[in-house]
Formats: structure tokens, C-alpha cells, sequence
């Protein structure tokens, strides 16, 4: 599950309120977003229907399949297929050693694996690579930071709670992108 995913699920609206409830306990940041606020004021909100299915939200679904994309500014969704030809190329290659989500939660020697990707990437020169290690640098900052404001006691604490909570596959306060 990605990031616009977890969102859908979770509720747009409730992300952009708890991102406002944590904004004050972290002055150096700004957890403000206005693309939370445009879909909001456009009624794209995401969260469940009462029987658990998902509603439509940054991604359109169907039958539990992403199937589109929304565009803000043109206020329709886009296939996301399309879009994912378009995003391909200018992110291009992924690294060779990459594993799928699925297959990746379940590795047992994560720092092996994910060092040998992180490696990879850092050493690509690709607009999706520099992304991702920039968004890991980042990651591993904010969350050392956490510790360090004493809005969490551990970098343990973090990791679980993003492991666990957030469905990620390796604990992003791994000092790894420093």
C-alpha cells in the first residue's frame, strides 16, 4: 500500500486532522498540506463505507482494484494506466535488487536486503532514485528527531510504529541515507 493509499483508506479528511492536531509538537515542521485541502474543498475525501469497502479518494477503486487517479485540477480521475506509463518514464529504472512489498515484509534479514537496494539507489541517477533517497534522509531525520524532542522514547518506538502501524516494510530510522 502506498502513501496516496493509506491515505484513501485512512480518511483524507482525518489525515489533514491529525496532521493539524501534530502540527504544534513539531515546530520545525509544517505538516499543513494543500492538496489535502483542495481535495477536501472538492468533496474527494476517501475512508470506508460502513461494510469496509474503500471509497473512492486520491485513487479510484473498483472491486478492491485501483483503477484511476484523481487530477485536482481537471477534477476527474485519470486511468492509471496512463498515468503509470507517464510516471515510469520520468521516475525510470528501478534498481535491480528491488523487492516487491509483499515479498519484502517478509524477509528476514532486512538490513542485508534493504542495504543492498539502498545501495543501488544511492549510486542511480534517476529522478525516481533521487527521490527515494532523498524521502529516506528525510524519513530517518524526522523520525531521529522525534527521539530527540521526546515526542517518542526510542528509535525503536518509531520504526514499530511505522512497521506496524503504517504497513512499512523496514523501519525508516535506520541511519542508513545519513
Amino acid at each position: 500500500m502506498g502513501i496516496f493509499q493509506l491515505i484513501d483508506y485512512v480518511g483524507i479528511d482525518v489525515v489533514s486532522f491529525i496532521m493539524n492536531v501534530m502540527n504544534p509538537f513539531l515546530p520545525d515542521e509544517d505538516l499543513h498540506s494543500d492538496l489535502l485541502d483542495k481535495m477536501i474543498g472538492l468533496g474527494v475525501k476517501g475512508g470506508q463505507y460502513s461494510d469496509g469497502s474503500q471509497k473512492d479518494g486520491f485513487l479510484k477503486y473498483e472491486k478492491g482494484k485501483i483503477i484511476a487517479v484523481y487530477d485536482p485540477g481537471t477534477k476527474s480521475y485519470v486511468n492509471s494506466t496512463e498515468l503509470k506509463d507517464k510516471c515510469d518514464k520520468y521516475l525510470g529504472t528501478l534498481p535491480s535488487s528491488l523487492i516487491p512489498w509483499k515479498a519484502a515484509v517478509k524477509v528476514k534479514d532486512k538490513d542485508a536486503a534493504f542495504g543492498k537496494i539502498f545501495d543501488e539507489m544511492i549510486s542511480m541517477d534517476t529522478a525516481g532514485s533521487k527521490l527515494a533517497v532523498e524521502y529516506g534522509r528525510r524519513s530517518d531525520a524526522i523520525g531521529k528527531k522525534l527521539v530527540a524532542d521526546k515526542v517518542a522514547n526510542s528509535v525503536e518506538d518509531v520504526n514499530t510504529v511505522l512497521l506496524t502501524g503504517f504497513f512499512h516494510a523496514y523501519g525508516p530510522v535506520n541511519g542508513y541515507f545519513h
